[in-house]
């Protein structure tokens, strides 16, 4: 199976916002929703787990019902942090799962993805048992000296954004996580999978990204998604 682990367990406060930011509608629906949807529609996507806020797994039930989301199968509540979330979503499959089943996890608030994206990350775990979505390095860069200046510069062809979806084979990301809270580190990491993979020594390959495929962090970032959705629509391309 290839399951969608969306992660829908923040509470958005840079947005500035008494709703959390996934459950904000642009144009009458939620950005969840936009999101659930690309996987629904996916044909390589079996099923989908929601990692959710406990306080609004109800809504997210409703939601989900509301808007025919199908290949939902498992609604989980999510931790304080991250990695806890993730791992919650990760150990509720456990004896659902086969170790060479693929987990793809996403963000509730990165509407933007597209099918190919989807597809190739499927393709290159297929491959080489992991994928990560990626964006070239497009601005110059520079090292962070103190707070207020910068005086060594890094090439940014030695750079690459990591993005989500990022996908992995179930057992290796099983054990990762097992290993990460019996070990007791799974809080010192940055709040990406791909912190973990690199603290236990893994190699990351790269599938397909877009530099549309943003998170939603700001009130800025709602603007630029309602109006790629108003472009969808003026363009007649379906979402």
């Amino acid at each position: 199976m290839n399951i969608a682990v969306i992660l829908a367990g923040g509470v958005g406060r840079r947005m500035g916002s008494d709703t959390p930011k996934q459950f904000i509608e642009i144009d009458g629906k939620p950005i969840i929703i936009y999101t659930l949807e690309r996987f629904e529609n996916h044909p390589d996507i079996d099923a989908i787990e929601i990692v959710c806020l406990s306080s609004h797994i109800e809504e997210i039930k409703s939601l989900v019902n509301m808007y025919d989301i199908k290949k939902v199968k498992w609604i989980v509540p999510g931790g304080s942090t991250f990695q806890e979330s993730v791992r919650n979503g990760v150990f509720n499959l456990k004896n659902k799962c086969n170790d060479d089943d693929i987990l793809m996890i996403h963000m509730s608030v990165a509407p933007f993805i597209e099918d190919d994206i989807i597809t190739d990350s499927i393709s290159v775990c297929l491959k080489n048992g992991n994928a990560i979505s990626v964006n070239p390095c497009l601005l110059c860069m520079g090292m962070k000296s103190s707070e207020s200046y910068t005086d060594e510069g890094i090439h940014r062809e030695t750079l690459i954004g990591l993005n989500t979806p990022q996908s992995f084979l179930f057992g290796e990301i099983y054990d990762a996580y097992k290993i990460a809270v019996d070990e007791n580190f799974l809080d010192t990491l940055e709040p990406h999978t791909t912190s973990l993979m690199y603290e236990l020594g893994k190699r990351l390959y790269f599938s397909k990204g877009s530099q549309y495929n943003i998170k939603i962090t700001t009130s800025k970032d709602l603007d630029l998604f309602e109006g790629y959705v108003l472009l969808k629509q003026k363009r007649n391309i379906k979402w």
